[in-house]
């Protein structure tokens, strides 16, 4: 095929009548990346879950765990940058007086990723210009273990990769009044966001807890996807 006739199926296949669409790019291997429509995200599931299963119920231990407390979770977490954060132990509303025999620790398990759209096969002029949806999904996972178990920012980077030129965060509360074990959808559509994005940084943080065993918060499904729709201001 020639370049022109690559171009044309580019646009054909993504609907991009009205994109600016410069001959000067090798629309072959844009056409390869498939930089629209796709997760851009690396290793989306490292649990090995699916949001359309219900997440497994936690495992209770048959005896209390008699070694070091635990704080990070399993999982094959390539792809993912990650850290951990011990909280101290909440100690406020005990009664004065009150023998305490164990307390919770909670600890945040952080995992993030920085996408080059360039990379991914974008170009300039149709982040700039058209400025198509940038849509965010993830999905974790309900359960009694605390008020605040998950939180999301997400940022959209200039070419520095330190201007923030649009950002989105979320921190959900759950409800402890009854149990609820399903996944929860946590979601943004990045739009009208101005020229300059060239990266976007995604990080979210999911609470464990350590008592007599350990108890994580799973994730799945996350995903940053470029639409080919074109954005109003």
């Amino acid at each position: 095929m020639s370049a022109a006739e690559w171009k044309k199926k580019c646009e054909a296949e993504w609907s991009l009548q009205g994109a600016p669409m410069p001959d000067s790019l090798d629309w072959k291997s844009v056409y390869d990346a498939k930089p629209l429509g796709r997760n851009l995200l690396k290793n989306p599931a490292p649990h090995g879950l699916s949001k359309d299963t219900p997440p497994p119920e936690p495992e209770l231990p048959d005896e209390p765990d008699r070694g070091p407390p635990r704080f990070q979770p399993d999982g094959d977490f390539s792809g993912w940058t990650t850290s951990t954060e011990v909280l101290p132990y909440v100690t406020s509303g005990i009664p004065e007086g009150v023998v305490i025999c164990a307390l919770p620790q909670y600890s945040w398990f952080s995992m993030e990723q920085v996408v080059d759209l360039k990379a991914e096969g974008l170009w300039d002029e149709l982040l700039d210009d058209f400025q198509p949806e940038i849509v965010i999904q993830d999905w974790y996972e309900e359960s009694q273990l605390h008020a605040s178990i998950y939180q999301l920012h997400v940022k959209l980077l200039g070419a520095d990769k330190s201007t923030v030129i649009s950002e989105h965060t979320a921190n959900p509360t759950e409800d402890l009044s009854s149990y609820s074990h399903n996944w929860k959808e946590v979601s943004h559509v990045f739009s009208g966001y101005g020229p300059g994005v060239r990266y976007v940084h995604f990080v979210h943080r999911l609470k464990n807890s350590f008592l007599n065993g350990f108890y994580s918060t799973k994730f799945t499904g996350s995903s940053v996807i470029v639409k080919p729709t074109k954005t109003s201001s």
